[in-house]
């Protein structure tokens, strides 16, 4: 089978690799969407710190049953089509002897610690699968990443009541926004590009800020009555950004951190104490925020299609890798097809 592989940075080839065999449990997939996520970006730059070389990276996927191995039950019959859900964990480390299996100490996700899904066919413990009747493709490889925004905002306790402010519009903080605003919170986006901007608007945002174009912190300002948001969730990963949600929370907020800061950041820590803040880190998703994704897109009250800025073959991968490179604030989601 063809395999798409990240041999070292900035180096991306496709390459046959033997088809694999489901083991007792498994099924066989033959992948039919992946969306290019900003960790495979990461690993195509080299500053992907949990990735080894060479790695087939892809975690945001759907595909069909095509063999199914002894131990599978019933349901998950050949022909099904499926979403993965991409992350195991140990069930013994202190993450998840607490219920939070999503930031297991042993945590491997496809395509990051371990080859994803960049092929066409992958072998996929049955309890790793998830249906979605009414959902096409497509839709079922954009689930996962907006489940990890859904995720954010679980992590940010958002009540009907909060002002949620969510800075960068990508594919995962349009989950956070989508998220919050499907739980009555007044959203509020920010972003460079006015084209995420609007995208933010069809997710569920009801004032959007384009913070290179005005001040953020005045804008925020007159938004809360010079109080700040109660919530703030950072889908960037900047250390400018990171600075930015301690400085513009609200006394007694809460700041949600999804992205990795691609430096060390300085902080004035006085606000820490001062403001009494709930600082938190937010790490893939639950089985629960899937279930809630998939209901988002079965209502159509997320723009699926408009936020796909590319879909290309399997061939026309690599160059697709390059390209996000090259230009990316031209995309908020690459998918390839299968």
């Amino acid at each position: 089978m063809k395999a798409l592989f990240i041999t070292a940075p900035g180096e991306i080839v496709l390459r046959e690799k033997l088809q694999p065999n489901p083991l007792p449990g498994e099924v066989l997939l033959k992948i039919a969407r992946a969306g290019y996520c900003g960790s495979d970006l990461s690993t195509f730059r080299g500053i992907n710190p949990l990735v080894s070389y060479p790695r087939i990276p892809g975690h945001e996927l759907s595909g069909t049953i095509v063999e199914v191995a002894d131990g599978v039950p019933a349901e998950w019959s050949i022909g099904t089509e499926v979403l993965v859900m991409p992350y195991s964990n140990c069930g013994r480390c202190s993450a998840c002897q607490q219920g939070r299996a999503n930031c297991c100490r042993n945590n491997q996700t496809l395509g990051v610690q371990r080859d994803g899904g960049l092929c066409e066919y992958l072998t996929v413990p049955w309890q790793k699968l998830m249906k979605a009747e009414g959902l096409s493709l497509a839709e079922l490889a954009f689930v996962e990443p907006l489940t990890v925004g859904f995720h954010a905002v679980d992590r940010g306790r958002v009540r009907q009541s909060d002002t949620v402010v969510v800075l960068g519009c990508g594919a995962i903080g349009l989950g956070a926004i989508a998220g919050a605003a499907a739980r009555g919170a007044r959203v509020v986006a920010a972003d460079l590009d006015d084209q995420k901007l609007e995208l933010a608007r069809l997710s569920g945002a009801s004032v959007t800020i384009n913070s290179g174009q005005a001040s953020l912190h005045e804008e925020l300002q007159a938004l809360t009555g010079g109080e700040g948001p109660e919530v703030i969730i950072e889908a960037i990963g900047s250390a400018a950004t990171f600075q930015a949600a301690v400085k513009e929370s609200c006394f007694a907020g809460r700041v949600v951190y999804i992205g990795y800061a691609k430096a060390p950041v300085e902080y004035e820590t006085k606000a820490f104490v001062q403001k009494e803040l709930d600082i938190m880190g937010s790490r893939n998703a639950g089985v629960t925020d899937f279930k809630n994704v998939i209901e988002l897109l079965r209502s159509g009250n997320f723009p699926v299609t408009r936020s796909i800025t590319k879909t290309v073959p399997l061939s026309a991968a690599p160059d697709a890798m390059r390209e996000w490179d090259t230009f990316p604030l031209q995309f908020t989601k690459i998918q390839i097809s299968f």
